[in-house]
């Protein structure tokens, strides 16, 4: 998903330009410290005490330059209007949320409005079209033919959460003024690996990369992959 980033950014923001990005939901803090290491200006929002801490853990170890290039906000996505003025960024990334907010509609529509004319809004959803997938790889019969007409499933964490279809997003993003451009499959292959599994050896690390990113962009298989990626851009 990370090369997926990049190459939106890279295509609609001239080259060397500092962005400054909204990470709504930036859990420890991985993709604000990525974009912050590429010179990039993040705000991160995280309500999980835990979450803030790994962050700002993680924060302390890089250099006083990347340091300065990031800040945290305690509070909820839902509160952006309160911390930030409209069209405050280029760039907003709301990754792993949306699975956990009952209608994502209200919540979207504060995302866009936070972004400048051209700003890109980045999306990582559950994909509500394979929820029978996993269960289903796993030979668990009953849970497959359960998932086919849901939106709700348990998670890795055992938490409940939901999931969301293409096309209701498709048109939520352009109810708001920042339609759909580009869209891709994440976790095609793989998203039946146990957590904590092993890294292959390079090559075959190398080669499992590859098959994800040329799958994640190409139909039919991006559409049974466990998670979207979605960008649309502020009109």
């Amino acid at each position: 998903m990370a090369r997926q980033l990049d190459e939106q950014i890279a295509g609609r923001f001239p080259v060397g330009q500092r962005l400054r990005v909204l990470d709504v939901g930036m859990g420890q803090g991985t993709q604000a410290l990525r974009l912050a290491r590429a010179g990039h200006k993040v705000t991160g929002v995280e309500q999980d005490p835990a979450m803030i801490a790994a962050a700002r853990a993680a924060l302390a170890d890089e250099p006083e330059g990347i340091q300065g290039r990031v800040r945290i906000v305690e509070g909820d996505g839902h509160q952006t209007g309160v911390h930030f003025l409209p069209g405050s960024f280029d760039v907003v990334l709301c990754h792993g949320v949306l699975m956990y907010v009952d209608e994502p509609e209200a919540l979207l529509a504060g995302l866009a409005r936070m972004l400048a004319p051209g700003g890109l809004l980045s999306l990582l959803v559950r994909n509500a079209e394979a929820l029978a997938m996993r269960p289903g790889l796993a030979g668990d019969w009953a849970g497959a033919l359960a998932s086919f007409d849901s939106v709700t499933y348990r998670n890795r964490l055992g938490i409940d959460a939901r999931a969301d279809r293409l096309d209701r997003l498709t048109s939520a993003l352009a109810g708001i003024a920042a339609p759909l451009q580009v869209w891709y499959g994440v976790r095609v292959f793989t998203d039946t690996v146990a957590d904590g599994s092993a890294l292959p050896p390079e090559w075959e690390f190398e080669a499992l990369l590859a098959a994800e990113e040329r799958a994640g962009r190409t139909d039919p298989y991006r559409r049974v992959a466990a998670l979207l990626h979605l960008c649309g851009v502020r009109d």
